[in-house]
């Protein structure tokens, strides 16, 4: 069981960050927190009460035995319980810490249920979170590695999908992810349609070394970011993943969840190029994009499929656009598809010749750094 008292803790910044600050006596509750430290990829420091001095080195364990409880500011200088980026107190501490300078961050770990006087001492001690193991387990094992793989802010997340078939979603797909990553961003470019072929086949790197989609079939729980980015393959400069050309084309719904959890985790861009069904597997990812962006042919019976796309999409994504691309059929502009569609406009998608030859000899689209579709990407972001 976990409960939330106040506020969340702050984002950490950019990089790996140290460890967690464990507060206890209880040598039980002491080797839970030490186990699901290594299973987050965390080396915590350990500290009776709180702590007087800074750690002399966070990646070292360390256990001071001290019973006193002497105020922070006494010592003139910041110490491991206003620093640590997580601090774990168990409920056998509580009333040690009740002094200690107040920050966010602070989670107050119990074992009895049934204890209801366990969120008056957290409200003492200023928590944030509440925690009961080993209910909590899971849970407390997340934001034990978030803090260790250093997450700051999550990515910028883009889905793309089409109107109707054949409306180009995959082509803008990759070029706002190419635009993404020449801008300098961390880019992830994500192909979510098992059966669209390939993305990394799009961008002409069918044969670079590195994992595809089938791989993480199995994931359950968290999937580290750091771990998933270094395993896929590394085209234009930027990350792909995409499928290979076996039999698997499904990949289950908690799968995907915890691959684009991860993948959001590293920050940047993601991009993610969007199936038109929608099953379990793509409300996952929909759930956790920020923008979508409908691509729909300036015609009427694109608009007309775009419209059963949109109220399905919809349902799931709050924050979706249409982007309307060109030639315009008879009485329609890209003002008046979206007026349609009833979507806020994000553009127009240009139509760029030779895009097709360019695909051909390997080249993304979006590589011409000032070729029309370029400037549109460039423009979004």
């Amino acid at each position: 069981m976990t409960g939330t008292i106040t506020h969340d803790p702050p984002s950490a910044a950019g990089g790996r960050q140290g460890g967690p600050l464990i507060v206890t006596e209880d040598t039980e509750l002491l080797d839970d927190l030490l186990r699901l430290c290594a299973a987050a990829g965390a080396t915590p420091e350990v500290h009776h009460s709180v702590p007087v001095t800074p750690p002399s080195a966070p990646s070292v364990l360390t256990a001071v035995a001290s019973s006193a409880s002497p105020a922070p500011a006494a010592a003139g200088r910041r110490t491991g319980w206003e620093t640590a980026p997580l601090v774990l107190v168990g409920d056998d501490a509580a009333r040690r810490v009740r002094g200690a300078v107040r920050r966010r961050g602070v989670v107050l770990v119990g074992r009895d249920q049934d204890d209801s006087g366990i969120w008056q001492r957290a409200v003492e001690i200023g928590a944030d979170h509440v925690l009961m193991l080993p209910d909590g387990e899971q849970w407390l094992v997340d934001r034990i590695a978030d803090v260790a793989e250093g997450v700051g802010r999550p990515a910028l997340t883009v889905g793309v999908i089409g109107g109707r078939g054949g409306a180009g979603a995959s082509t803008l797909a990759c070029a706002l992810a190419v635009t993404s990553a020449r801008e300098g961003l961390r880019s992830l470019l994500v192909d979510a349609d098992p059966l669209g072929g390939g993305l990394d086949v799009l961008l002409g790197g069918e044969t670079a070394e590195g994992l595809r989609w089938p791989a993480f079939a199995a994931s359950r729980g968290r999937v580290g970011g750091g771990a998933l980015e270094e395993s896929l393959p590394q085209l234009h400069s930027l990350r792909v993943l995409s499928w290979d050309r076996g039999d698997c084309v499904a990949v289950p719904p908690q799968a995907v969840r915890a691959v684009l959890a991860a993948a959001r985790r590293r920050g940047g861009t993601v991009v993610v190029d969007l199936p038109r069904r929608i099953d379990d597997g793509v409300a996952e990812v929909l759930a956790q994009l920020d923008i979508g962006l409908l691509v729909v042919p300036a015609e009427l019976r694109a608009v007309a499929a775009a419209g059963r796309v949109a109220a399905a999409v919809g349902m799931v994504l709050r924050d979706l656009r249409v982007a309307v691309r060109g030639p315009y059929g008879s009485g329609l502009d890209d003002r008046e598809v979206a007026r349609l569609l009833g979507l806020p406009l994000a553009g127009e998608v240009p139509v760029e010749s030779g895009l097709l030859r360019a695909t051909e000899s390997r080249r993304p689209p979006g590589t011409p750094t000032r070729g029309p579709l370029a400037r549109f990407c460039r423009g979004f972001w």
